[in-house]
């Protein structure tokens, strides 16, 4: 029987901050996570990114300041690559994206593939933003097939940024994934649906 591969549409879980600067909000989601059977994996990889501006580095996506950036200093499109030495059941990927502070550097669309290595990414997560303002969470499974996927690397693709911007700003980035432990089904737990900001993301 053939794969199916049609879209699958999704409503991102979207932290809205009024204030994006707090630290506060990056706690609360962080709190969040574990109550829906998630654990924190990005912390297990090794983080590269294709390019950077002095001083705002790789380190910028993981230092746990909202206030801070990577931003990126080459062509489009611009990666993320977390890679495991292991592999890692990934469920969701957090960005915290701020359009009021970023404007032209912050990215419109993101594709996110998973593989063994560079040889064999695949896409499996698709996110078209209009004016990002807080953490946005994309599912990198499909409801009711997968609670999760397996992987040794994770790329985050910046496709487009927000009117035609070359470079980027990402504030941070977290990598969620199930706890062995947890009884209920993830996408049970969190409220999908619309976004403050008009989000929309496909698996494939």
């Amino acid at each position: 029987m053939a794969a199916d591969h049609s879209p699958h549409p999704l409503f991102p879980v979207h932290y809205f901050s009024e204030e994006p600067g707090e630290e506060g909000q990056l706690r609360e989601s962080l709190q969040t996570m574990p109550k829906l059977g998630l654990r924190e994996v990005g912390r297990l990889g090794v983080w590269s990114v294709t390019s950077a501006k002095p001083g705002n580095g790789v380190k910028m996506l993981r230092d746990g300041k909202t206030d801070t950036f990577w931003q990126s200093d080459g062509t489009q499109p611009h990666l993320i690559n977390v890679q495991f030495q292991k592999k890692v059941k990934l469920r969701f990927v957090s960005l915290y994206l701020d359009y009021t502070l970023d404007e032209s550097y912050t990215p419109s669309r993101i594709v996110l593939r998973i593989g063994n290595g560079f040889y064999d990414l695949k896409e499996v997560g698709l996110l078209d933003m209009d004016q990002p303002r807080g953490w946005v969470t994309v599912p990198l499974s499909q409801p009711g097939r997968f609670d999760y996927q397996k992987a040794f690397l994770l790329q985050i693709a910046i496709i487009t940024n927000h009117q035609n911007g070359r470079d980027t700003h990402v504030r941070k980035v977290q990598v969620y994934g199930p706890r062995d432990s947890a009884g209920r089904h993830v996408t049970d737990m969190i409220p999908f649906g619309e976004a403050e900001c008009h989000l929309h993301a496909a698996v494939r």
